[in-house]
C-alpha cells in the first residue's frame, strides 16, 4: 500500500479511537434527545432575537470579521475533506474487511446494526460538524448582510443536525454515501467562502449550487437501490428516519431549485 494511503488508513480509520468508537445514548457527547432539541431551539430563537435586532450585537469591524469568516471557512473546508477521506477510507474498510466484498452492506445495513466502528465516528463527528456550521449564521448577521439570511439558509442549518442525529440513534442505511457527497461539496463551498473572505471573488459561485443540487439528485438515485434492497430482503436498519431523510432532501432539492431559478435563471434573459 502506498505509504501517504497507508497513514491516512491508520489515522482515520484504524486508530483505535476510531476503530472502537461507539455511539451510546447518555454516554457519548450530544447524544441525548434533550441536548439535539436545546441546541436547534437555541439556534432558532438566536437567529431570530439577533436578526431582527443587530443593534443588540457588538459592532465588529470588517477588517476584523473578514479574518474570522476567513479562519472559520478554513477550518470548515478542513474539515469537510478530513471527514470526506475519513469515510471513504471507512467504507472500503467495511467493503473489504467485514462483509466479503458484499456491496450491499454499503447501502442497507442489517437490521439492528450497531452505532460503532470508523463509519458511525465520522458521523459523529459530522453530526458536530453541522452545530460549528450554526457560526455560518452568526457571521452571516455579524456582517450585516441579512439579506443572506433567507429560510433557506436557517431551515437547512436547523433540519441537518435532527437528521445527522437520527443517522446515529438509529444506525440509518445509506448514510455513509450522504455524508461523503456532502462533505465534498462543503469542500468545494467553504473553499469560495474562505476566497471571498481573502478579498478574491471567484466566478464559479453557481457551480456550488450545480454541485448542490447534482448531490440531491445522486442521493434519490441510490435511494431507490435502497428501497429495493429493504422490501426484497430482511430489511434495511433506520428505515423510518430514511424516510425523515428523504423527505427533507426533498425539500430542500425544491428550495435550491427555487433559489437557483432566481439567482441564475434572471441573469440569461
Amino acid at each position: 500500500m502506498n505509504p501517504i494511503l497507508s497513514t491516512a488508513q491508520h489515522w482515520l480509520v484504524n486508530h483505535p479511537k476510531i476503530l472502537n468508537f461507539s455511539w451510546t445514548p447518555a454516554l457519548t457527547f450530544a447524544s441525548t434527545p434533550q441536548f439535539l432539541i436545546l441546541t436547534v431551539l437555541t439556534y432558532l430563537t438566536f437567529t431570530l432575537l439577533l436578526s431582527h435586532n443587530p443593534i443588540s450585537l457588538p459592532i465588529i469591524a470588517p477588517n476584523l470579521l473578514k479574518p474570522i469568516t476567513a479562519i472559520h471557512s478554513l477550518t470548515l473546508l478542513l474539515l469537510s475533506l478530513i471527514m470526506a477521506l475519513g469515510c471513504t477510507l471507512s467504507i472500503i474498510h467495511h467493503h473489504t474487511h467485514d462483509h466479503d466484498h458484499d456491496l450491499t452492506h454499503i447501502i442497507c445495513f442489517p437490521p439492528y446494526t450497531k452505532p460503532s466502528g470508523p463509519l458511525f465516528f465520522w458521523a459523529y463527528i459530522f453530526y458536530l460538524s453541522k452545530i460549528l456550521e450554526f457560526v455560518d449564521t452568526l457571521l452571516i448577521i455579524l456582517s450585516n448582510s441579512i439579506q443572506r439570511l433567507t429560510f433557506l439558509h436557517v431551515y437547512h442549518h436547523a433540519t441537518v443536525v435532527i437528521m445527522c442525529y437520527l443517522w446515529l440513534s438509529t444506525s440509518q442505511s445509506l448514510f455513509p454515501i450522504a455524508l461523503v457527497t456532502n462533505a465534498g461539496v462543503h469542500v468545494l463551498m467553504y473553499l469560495y467562502y474562505f476566497l471571498c473572505a481573502m478579498g478574491i471573488r471567484p466566478r464559479w459561485k453557481r457551480l456550488v449550487t450545480d454541485c448542490q443540487i447534482v448531490q440531491f439528485v445522486i442521493s434519490f438515485l441510490i435511494s431507490s437501490l435502497m428501497v429495493y434492497y429493504h422490501f426484497s430482503g430482511v430489511g434495511c436498519s433506520g428505515i423510518w428516519s430514511w424516510c425523515f431523510n428523504a423527505v427533507f432532501n426533498a425539500s430542500l432539492l425544491a428550495l435550491f431549485l427555487d433559489f437557483y431559478l432566481k439567482s441564475y435563471a434572471k441573469k440569461k434573459v
